[in-house]
């Protein structure tokens, strides 16, 4: 019996991966932000970076900001969980609940990638509008039980607690990290002074 003859096969067409698509660009964009500051993250670097072409970005996020406010998203997302996790340990009318929770959060071990991202995303206006924007909502609905000068010093500590991790302070000029955190998680649970212009 005679065969059919060879008939060339054409390739299956590719499936788009729109989402694969979208997640190389925002590593693409940590990328270039941790090698060279967020001034390195340009829209044709990060397209050529991913492999894509320019269009192909913009059909995902409509310019440079945009891209930095998703990747920054992602962090304080992260960041979020991360409180909400702490804070469902406590009864919710605990005095300093939030503050306790934002101490742990901000003090707990991260990826050193992930800090660093995160400073260096801090710097750019999209994202410092969305760190506002987050504190503010935060802090309003954490009103009844975090507010006061006493339980602010507190979280501002941990910032720069945090900035010293970054920074990676040598530690001989810093207590381990353990030690800070045991002192001030109690400080967090003493009630509010008298007058919020004094410690």
């Amino acid at each position: 019996m005679d065969q059919p003859p060879n008939r060339p096969t054409t390739p299956a067409p590719r499936r788009r991966q729109p989402e694969l698509v979208r997640r190389n660009l925002l590593e693409a964009a940590a990328a270039l932000a941790l090698e060279g500051g967020i001034g390195a993250v340009t829209v044709q670097a990060v397209a050529r970076r991913a492999g894509v072409t320019k269009g192909g970005l913009f059909h995902h996020f409509a310019d440079k900001d945009a891209l930095i406010s998703v990747l920054f998203d992602e962090l304080l997302d992260a960041f979020n969980q991360a409180i909400e996790a702490a804070l469902a340990e406590e009864p919710p009318a605990a005095c300093g609940r939030f503050t306790r929770a934002y101490i742990r959060a901000t003090l707990a071990p991260a990826p050193a990638d992930s800090a660093a991202l995160n400073a260096v995303l801090l710097l750019s206006a999209p994202a410092r509008q969305r760190w506002s924007d987050w504190l503010r909502a935060a802090l309003s609905r954490h009103r009844a039980t975090d507010h006061g000068l006493q339980l602010e010093i507190l979280r501002h500590s941990a910032d720069g607690l945090w900035l010293a991790d970054l920074w990676q302070v040598a530690p001989d000029l810093r207590q381990p990290a353990e030690a800070l955190l045991a002192a001030m998680l109690p400080l967090t649970r003493l009630p509010p002074p008298s007058s919020d212009k004094v410690f």
